[in-house]
């Protein structure tokens, strides 16, 4: 698991937002974070929709797609 702490200038964003953001920092974060992937994502814990709005101080973490067998 990798963690990371990132600054944003606002105190309020959406999560889509976000996403697209991180995306546009380099190859592996583009591939992994394509706005076609149907990527899980949490907030705080608790499963959110792309439309949710992230707030000051909050854990986010995105889930890729996995197969189960």
């Amino acid at each position: 698991m990798t963690s990371e702490v990132i600054h944003i200038d606002s105190a309020e964003l959406a999560i889509d937002n976000l996403r697209a953001t991180l995306a546009s920092r380099d190859e592996r974060m583009a591939q992994g974070l394509h706005a076609s992937l149907p990527i899980r994502i949490a907030v705080d814990h608790e499963m959110v929709s792309s439309g949710f709005v992230v707030r000051e101080n909050s854990e986010i973490a995105f889930f890729p797609p996995v197969t189960g067998g």
